[in-house]
């Protein structure tokens, strides 16, 4: 047993043997390959959040469209117009679509004009999708803005013959008023942090109360000729 132990103890004392030079050199090695590779998927996270790259011109265009914008033109319109149903029992359909048309060229003037004035202010200047950089022209957007305005007050005016309400025009002027104090010189309170307030008393009681009037009640000229026959 003595001698047994003296044999062993050589194995029991002797340190461990050091790890192999080529597997550390392989460890090192791989070290810059993991970091590089790190260092892409934060770069392609980046370039995919920001929407890097080069956008086409069509799809520039879709995103300046803002095409769920205009929900705000057609929900008042049918609130109010079903509202209108259910009260008086009355719908007009070309007036209805009349007052669709004219609010969605309403609609443009403020997505337009919106960044013409965002333009003046420099907030949209890196923006791509902005219609004043798509165009490269500030006077022909607000041209476009103005045109889109007035095609929209004829729209309106059309309908406020056709009903005869005066109630309907005020409010629908003062929606649009709202609209142009929101982002218009001098005004421009959408910087002041009444963006939201305006919008809702835009697009929810005045819209929805100016449309119901101008579906509520049937045309002056319509009504005459009834009376006369």
């Amino acid at each position: 047993m003595p001698l047994a132990g003296i044999a062993l103890a050589p194995l029991l004392v002797s340190p461990l043997a050091p790890p192999s030079p080529r597997g550390s050199a392989a460890a090192v090695s791989a070290e810059p390959a993991r970091r590089r590779r790190a260092l892409r998927r934060v770069r392609c996270s980046a370039a995919a959040a920001s929407g890097g790259g080069e956008l086409s011109r069509a799809t520039l265009l879709w995103r300046a469209v803002k095409l769920p914008l205009y929900s705000v033109a057609l929900v008042p319109l049918t609130v109010g117009t079903a509202a209108a149903y259910n009260h008086a029992g009355l719908f007009f359909a070309r007036r209805y679509f009349g007052l669709l048309a004219a609010a969605v060229l309403v609609i443009t003037w403020l997505n337009l004009s919106n960044d013409v004035y965002d333009s003046d202010t420099g907030a949209d200047k890196n923006k791509k999708e902005s219609v004043v950089n798509i165009v490269g022209s500030r006077a022909v957007t607000e041209y476009a803005a103005n045109v889109s305005l007035l095609l929209g007050f004829g729209g309106l005016f059309w309908a406020f013959a056709e009903a005869g309400d005066v109630r309907f025009i005020v409010l629908v002027l003062c929606a649009i008023l709202c609209g142009y104090v929101y982002q218009c010189p001098p005004f421009r309170l959408s910087y002041r942090g009444l963006g939201e307030p305006l919008c809702f008393a835009a697009f929810g009681p005045l819209a929805t109360s100016a449309f119901y009037f101008s579906n509520s009640s049937r045309s002056i000229s319509r009504y005459t000729l009834e009376q006369l026959l």
